[in-house]
């Protein structure tokens, strides 16, 4: 399921090329915001997903381990790209950005607030304490 939202080899090399700080975790989460809203089939499925874990624990075992790996690899990526934050500041943009795609991609509030300031606002937030 993971695959079709996979970053493409040449972005990552431009988004690598980057200087290190708050403007490369922007734009590495604009990225990855990019991406999921460009497959919505993906997150909409992930979200109905860990909702039906919720209700039956087998499923939530092994949902959870994967979920896990992912943050774990997040984290991982996030220190050695040389990136602001650390594990709490990787969990907190990724309820952000997970609340953010469940707007997007669900019924919305529509508050007219256009995602990449969003992103933008959030990164600066959580990393420039």
């Amino acid at each position: 399921m993971f695959e079709r939202v996979a970053p493409e080899p040449a972005r990552l090399a431009e988004l690598d090329a980057l200087p290190l700080g708050v403007e490369a975790s922007i734009a590495y989460i604009e990225y990855i915001v990019e991406r999921t809203t460009r497959e919505p089939a993906v997150m909409r499925a992930l979200f109905e997903l860990r909702l039906e874990a919720s209700r039956r624990p087998e499923l939530a075992t092994s949902l959870h381990a994967t979920l896990a790996r992912n943050f774990r690899l997040d984290v991982e990526f996030n220190e050695q790209a040389g990136l602001p934050g650390g594990v709490l500041e990787i969990a907190m943009l990724r309820y952000a950005i997970d609340g953010l795609l469940f707007e997007l991609l669900t019924v919305s509030l529509d508050t007219g607030l256009d995602s990449s300031v969003v992103v933008r606002e959030l990164v600066e937030r959580l990393l420039q304490r």
